[in-house]
Parts: structure tokens; sequence; C-alpha cells
């Protein structure tokens, strides 16, 4: 079952190990993030990946920001030998 963050983020189990992708494509966030990292320009990966649409990239940010939102808690892992 597919399950939509946003309009165009959702997560499946069935497509890309159930990572957030675009639209149901098997597009992750993660590709589109990595390549505006790497510097790619909004217009290469639009040419690159002709399916997506600007709103896509715009949805895959703020993703990302909706993210940092969220509390985080680093737990020491005992050492157990």
């Amino acid at each position: 079952m597919t399950t939509y963050i946003t309009e165009r983020i959702a997560i499946d189990p069935d497509i890309c190990n159930g990572r957030p992708i675009i639209r149901g494509m098997r597009i992750t966030v993660q590709t589109v993030l990595e390549f505006l990292f790497a510097g790619t320009t909004r217009e290469e990966i639009l040419y690159q990946y002709p399916m997506l649409e600007p709103e896509d990239i715009d949805a895959c940010q703020q993703f990302a920001i909706k993210l940092m939102e969220k509390h985080y808690v680093i737990h020491e892992i005992k050492n157990v030998a």
C-alpha cells in the first residue's frame, strides 16, 4: 500500500525498498537530493529525468527540511563483549 506523505512524496514498501519516492515512480527523494548536493542543476536533473516536474524537486527539498524538524536522541550503545 502506498502512503503519500505529501502530494508528491510517497512510501510504498514494494518500491525501492520502502524509501521515499516521487509520485510512485522508482525515483527516490535521496537520489534527487544527492544530485542537488553534488551541484547538479535543477535543469540538468529535469533533463536527465524527463518524467520529473520542477515541483517534484521542490517537494524533495521540503521533505528534507521537514525531517530536520524532528527531535533526535542519540543513545549510547553498550559494548557487550
